[in-house]
């Protein structure tokens, strides 16, 4: 039985609903995971530093599906909360559309960036080659990527979340099964993973047009549209912490690269890309709860519910609290078999990735409230609030620290920058919730 928009949720109503974009969410970041796990094993840490090294670029050039799935689906929600149906589809086919022409555009450029991006980013020689070899052929794929990010916010809003969660499982599967067969039987190197990875992105990508162009029980459908340019803009807007998010992580995640090839050479970026692994992971927790509640609050914020988003924002923040303690207490206990999993086969690169993972994940204890204050407001419409909390916690706290902190503290320092950036952004979503209170009345 699905559950609708409109209702009153519970817990157990609440998680629920939200359990297929949380699964969603840990499913595409398992696509980088398995790649990682499967070339570090059967290619060495050289090819595994380059998806590492060229990761972050790769997540900032697909920001735009994140940022039109996020802004898009919180405007159609709120829209459908109005009663207004057909233009609900309109504004949904039309964002649809944009994401597949920009995507296609960004694709193409990106292909031809792709070496001097590396070089930019401090490969030479063999690691160099393999960025650019990875970089390209991810490309392939980079638009059904976009997509797939716009529509697993979609799903959600259509009241189909668990038909999104089955595509994405999919798709995962796929990846993880190829990955197998590619790397570790028929020994096609990075070039097997990176390939992989482009056939589950295709699934991934693909399938939900085909679902949504045709006739089907969701309150969604493709079909003809006009440009609302007002639209767009306020998706931009409402999306912008989103895109935020994307760009400022893959410059950040970049610069904590740099750092460690300074501090540790490959063996830090190899180190820093088991620990990220986990990190997507966790994080995806929260972004995948936030995608999936976020309709909820767009839905009661079109209908004036005001009871209903208080109920919401109360029960979302008691479960986070609850998650945020014992995602850190799981960190601590998997932090060796974690090393050894990855990079088991290098004593120094495995102690390297130990260490540096149990001080990262103090993180864990507060990134949760922060990922989801901000999508709060995205969900409310205030695309603006959200983007200065993101902006904030993803790139102006998070360089200061990556930056100072190592210079005191040597690579330590490094691992370190996470929770005190997360810790200054607390401050801020706190405040920013606080001074809204009489505003929304919702908190």
């Amino acid at each position: 039985m699905n559950i609708q928009l409109s209702e009153h949720f519970t817990y157990r109503k609440l998680l629920r609903f939200v359990l297929p974009s949380i699964v969603m969410m840990i499913f595409t970041s398992i696509y980088s995971v398995v790649d990682g796990l499967f070339v570090s094993n059967f290619v060495g840490k050289s090819a595994f530093a380059a998806i590492n090294l060229m990761m972050p670029f790769l997540m900032g050039i697909s920001a735009l599906g994140f940022m039109i799935g996020t802004g898009g689906s919180a405007l159609v929600a709120k829209t459908l909360g109005e009663g207004k149906k057909e233009k609900a589809n309109e504004y949904f086919s039309m964002l649809v559309y944009i994401t597949l022409a920009g995507g296609l555009i960004i694709a193409i450029l990106s292909a031809f960036a792709m070496r001097p991006v590396a070089i930019i980013l401090g490969a030479r020689g063999e690691l160099l080659k393999n960025c650019v070899l990875y970089g390209r052929i991810l490309c392939i794929s980079l638009t059904c990527f976009m997509l797939q990010n716009v529509f697993q916010s979609f799903f959600v809003a259509a009241e189909k979340p668990h038909l999104g969660l089955r595509v994405v499982v999919i798709a995962g599967v796929t990846n993880m099964l190829l990955d197998f067969l590619f790397v570790a039987v028929l020994h096609w190197g990075l070039a097997g993973a990176a390939i992989a990875t482009v056939c589950g992105e295709l699934i991934g990508g693909i399938f939900p047009i085909f679902y949504f162009g045709h006739k089907n029980s969701s309150l969604l459908k493709l079909g003809k549209t006009h440009f609302y340019p007002k639209i767009l803009l306020k998706t931009c807007t409402n999306g912008s912490s989103e895109l935020m998010t994307n760009l400022s992580s893959s410059l950040v995640n970049s610069l904590y690269n740099l750092q460690l090839m300074k501090f540790a050479g490959e063996d830090g970026v190899a180190a820093y890309g088991t620990i990220m692994y986990v990190n997507f992971i966790f994080a995806a927790i929260y972004f995948g709860y936030s995608i999936g509640s976020a309709p909820l609050v767009s839905y009661h914020h079109g209908a004036a519910n005001h009871d209903e988003l208080k109920n919401l924002f109360h029960k979302s923040v008691r479960l986070i609290s609850t998650w945020a303690i014992s995602l850190f207490v799981l960190a601590q206990l998997i932090a060796s078999p974690l090393a050894s999993l990855f990079v088991g086969y290098d004593p120094a690169l495995f102690e390297l990735t130990r260490m540096g993972f149990r001080i990262y994940c103090f993180a864990f204890l507060i990134n949760g409230f922060n990922i989801y204050g901000s999508a709060f407001f995205t969900a409310l419409n205030n695309g603006l609030l959200s983007a200065l909390i993101s902006f904030l916690r993803t790139l102006v706290f998070q360089m200061a620290a990556i930056l100072i902190l190592p210079l005191i503290f040597g690579i330590n320092g490094i691992w370190y920058s996470i929770t005190v950036a997360e810790l200054l952004t607390l401050c801020v979503t706190a405040t920013f919730i606080v001074r809204k209170r009489n505003t929304y009345h919702y908190f």
